[in-house]
């Protein structure tokens, strides 16, 4: 088990409001390409109790049940740790969710968004418990999923990456990538994610600095929020005893310019819910300007700038964006000792692309064949369901 406690800082888990015992909630899945969904998910499960308890499949599971995961095993538990709501991660936890698994960890009941998640041999994984009344429901997040992650990375691989026509090749393949048989596109098919005021309170913490807080600004894309970037928000929020990070997140079109005209893979408002989410971050400025001037450090009365050790690419006048800290003497480079990057993780999806097209495909055909089932036993006169006596 890796406990998380509240803070950053980690702590013991405390008794619920009055004194009474805590409530124990449990959420569990592989968390694979974590997103702002699965932390909204997360963050809906824990305002359901007092201790948030998450259990994350291991790589061999998620392989035998959905198809080989992006991230491995070890990447996906750092990730869900991260997560601020999270307050115990479980390692290799049962991809199929038992009453015996609650009872073994003192949860009252598990959480789960209102999707399917079906085993191999397409099984309910939550059956046992939502047959015993231990099982709660919270709103999946519209507009984003891994699938939908995957295909946005994968479409992005050939003609996108150019001004050249799209050959005949790519479109077919553009066309036809992870269709179910009724030949929906399951990224281009799905609502586009809307950004809303009170989503973006949800996410925050709603805290200013505060008297002996060194405050400590970052900034860049940090498109597809992942494991690199936890790795160096970690190190950098461990340079002060009392931190307070403040994390700017550049426009589209600024991360277009630097990194060229196919990213950001996540637009600005799905990366602020992603970057708000870590529990290293207190602040976020949306669409922070690419230079660090002197009226940003003023504003935010920054102690210390600090910039990981991917090359600085100038500003569009072919100055250094960090002039400014630098002539301060506040500017930090943080080896984070980690080598993810965005580009990396893009890699990763295109020298696997086959197994990750099935992978899609696999999983909408199972969940076709489940909502069938179930509407076939709905149609059937009541004494003649499965399990009717």
């Amino acid at each position: 088990m890796i406990r998380n406690g509240r803070g950053a800082a980690g702590g013991a888990e405390q008794p619920g409001p009055g004194g009474r015992r805590a409530v124990r909630v449990w959420c569990d899945g592989c968390y694979d390409m974590v997103h702002y969904g699965h932390s909204n998910q997360l963050r809906q499960a824990r305002a359901m109790g007092d201790y948030l308890i998450v259990g994350v499949h291991t790589d061999e599971e998620i392989a035998k049940h959905k198809g080989p995961p992006v991230f491995t095993q070890e990447e996906r538990y750092k990730m869900v740790q991260a997560i601020k709501w999270v307050d115990e991660v479980v390692p290799a936890a049962p991809y199929v969710t038992t009453l015996e698994t609650l009872d073994k960890y003192n949860c009252d009941f598990c959480v789960h968004g209102n999707d399917i998640t079906l085993t191999v041999d397409g099984r309910d994984t939550y059956e046992e418990v939502k047959q015993a009344g231990r099982y709660r429901e919270c709103k999946r997040t519209q507009g984003v999923s891994t699938t939908d992650l995957v295909g946005r990375m994968l479409l992005v691989t050939k003609a996108h990456h150019s001004s050249q026509e799209m050959s005949s090749e790519y479109r077919e393949y553009a066309d036809s990538f992870g269709k179910c048989p009724g030949g929906r596109n399951p990224w281009t098919g799905v609502s586009q994610f809307l950004q809303t005021s009170q989503k973006i309170i949800q996410f925050a913490s709603g805290k200013e600095p505060q008297p002996g807080e060194t405050v400590i600004y970052v900034a860049g894309a940090f498109d597809l929020f992942h494991i690199g970037h936890v790795d160096f928000l970690e190190k950098v929020h461990r340079l002060a005893d009392r931190p307070y990070i403040i994390a700017g997140l550049h426009f589209d079109q600024e991360v277009n310019r630097y990194k060229g005209k196919n990213y950001p893979i996540m637009n600005l408002h799905e990366r602020t819910l992603s970057v708000l989410a870590c529990r290293y971050v207190s602040e976020v400025v949306i669409g922070a300007p690419y230079a660090v001037t002197a009226e940003l450090l003023s504003h935010f009365k920054v102690d210390l700038v600090c910039h990981g050790k991917t090359e600085i690419i100038p500003d569009r006048d072919g100055s250094d964006p960090y002039q400014e800290p630098k002539r301060r003497g506040i500017f930090r480079q943080i080896d984070s000792g980690s080598n993810l990057t965005t580009d990396l993780i893009v890699q990763r999806i295109i020298t696997n692309r086959l197994e990750y097209e099935a992978r899609n495909q696999k999983k909408e055909a199972k969940e076709l064949a489940f909502l069938e089932a179930a509407r076939r036993q709905a149609a059937q006169p009541l004494g003649e369901r499965d399990g009717d006596f």
